[in-house]
């Protein structure tokens, strides 16, 4: 080609083929958990906006007015117990209820071992010395047998108790008619757990009836919840009057502010008592709610090799607040942690019973009579849920992950 020549364009490359675009198969969607089963919810009425508004309207929110008054009056029908004061937890009407039976340093409190600590913790924090007694294969509450021979060597002693306490445990009501025979028979006087017992009976009468003073806890897992809040009842209408006057910081009637002893601010506020107002008419219902749970889990559970059930005396008709299994190892049931572990890998809350005050570090050196009852249901026992709202549907899950550990 010459100098004077064009040069001809050159060829255009061929067009680039377009990518093709490959992109990975979306996953699977994974499934959504099935939402936790908790032990014991709360449960709601759907009355309690309208009661709150009342409460508020009526412009009372300290622990006075009518919704106070009124939660008292209806804890008093439900209970057959006249005279009652709304505190601010079970745990603040057991305070009350030892200081006004004058517990002082150094007093003996009884009560049983197979209870939450809160039985106790009040009457130790006033200098008291816990002594635990075992409770009975039938109930598993105080064994009043043993109670009849402690306290007739503690007489033979010089050294009877200021007061036996026993407890209404998981919502069964103790042998109260027998223990406070036995009390009454040495003078002892009876301050009733009857923490978890709201509904429960025995012989016909409510648990905590017939005690010198009983308490009450409407905490937010309790069968009727305030939140927080307990009461303390008594046929006694003196000492509840007392009882006020503490829980109101113990003021006298002055234009000043008057105290002859001091006293505490254990009053339960208008806006709970409202909560309580509300909830109350629903107590019988889920009384036959949680009863229903116990008997679902005992026909789904209650062939599988070594599992029984917390019993229920003749004399007895339980709230079942909660509903406890047990897995007897050597009868050929699993090991009761490994249960509880897989349920909790499931998703579902259970708990051990309590374990005995007797074994708590807190109280290595309080003297006891027996424990072993209680220390056999510690190991072998596991509060499975019992929520009354809890469906069928929920349960099943229960049983179905109870019987693949218990390979049934």
């Amino acid at each position: 080609m010459s100098l004077g020549q064009a040069a001809s364009p050159a060829a255009a490359p061929p067009a680039a083929a377009a990518p093709v675009l490959r992109f990975p198969p979306a996953p699977a969607p994974r499934p959504r958990p099935a939402a936790p089963i908790l032990l014991s919810p709360p449960e709601l009425t759907g009355g309690e906006l309208a009661a709150l508004r009342e409460v508020l309207d009526s412009g009372w929110i300290a622990p006075a007015g009518p919704a106070p008054a009124a939660f008292e009056a209806a804890l008093a029908a439900a209970t057959g117990i006249p005279h009652q004061l709304a505190t601010t937890s079970g745990t603040a009407a057991l305070h009350l209820g030892y200081r006004l039976l004058g517990v002082e340093p150094g007093d003996e409190v009884w009560t049983s071992t197979l209870t939450f600590v809160a039985t106790i913790a009040p009457a130790v924090q006033m200098g008291a010395v816990p002594r635990f007694l075992d409770v009975a294969p039938e109930s598993w509450t105080l064994d009043p047998g043993l109670l009849e021979r402690e306290l007739a060597r503690a007489a033979r002693r010089g050294r009877l108790p200021r007061a036996v306490v026993p407890v209404d445990l998981f919502g069964q009501s103790c042998d109260l008619d027998a223990i406070a025979a036995l009390c009454d028979r040495w003078g002892v006087p009876v301050l009733c757990d009857s923490a978890a017992a709201l509904g429960a009976s025995r012989r016909g009468r409510h648990a905590g009836q017939g005690a010198r003073l009983a308490a009450f806890s409407f905490n937010g897992n309790k069968i009727v919840t305030t939140d927080g809040g307990g009461a303390l009842a008594s046929d006694d209408a003196a000492l509840i009057a007392r009882a006020r006057h503490l829980a109101a910081q113990a003021k006298e009637p002055a234009a000043h502010y008057q105290h002859e002893v001091t006293g505490y601010a254990y009053g339960l506020s208008a806006v709970l008592a409202g909560l309580g107002l509300a909830q109350l008419p629903a107590l019988g219902a889920r009384v036959a709610a949680r009863r229903a749970v116990f008997e679902r889990y005992r026909a789904g559970l209650g062939a599988l090799p070594g599992l029984g059930f917390m019993p229920e005396p003749g004399w007895s008709r339980a709230n079942r607040w909660l509903s406890v299994a047990l897995f007897r190892r050597p009868a050929g049931a699993p090991d009761r942690e490994a249960v509880r572990r897989a349920l909790a890998a499931a998703g579902i809350e259970s708990r051990p019973v309590w374990k005995p005050l007797h074994l708590q570090p807190v109280f290595r050196a309080a003297p006891r009579a027996g424990g072993a009852v209680a220390a056999g249901l510690f190991a072998e026992g596991l509060c499975l849920p019992s929520g009354s709202g809890l469906g069928p549907a929920q349960q099943d899950r229960v049983v179905a992950a109870i019987r693949q550990v218990a390979g049934g």
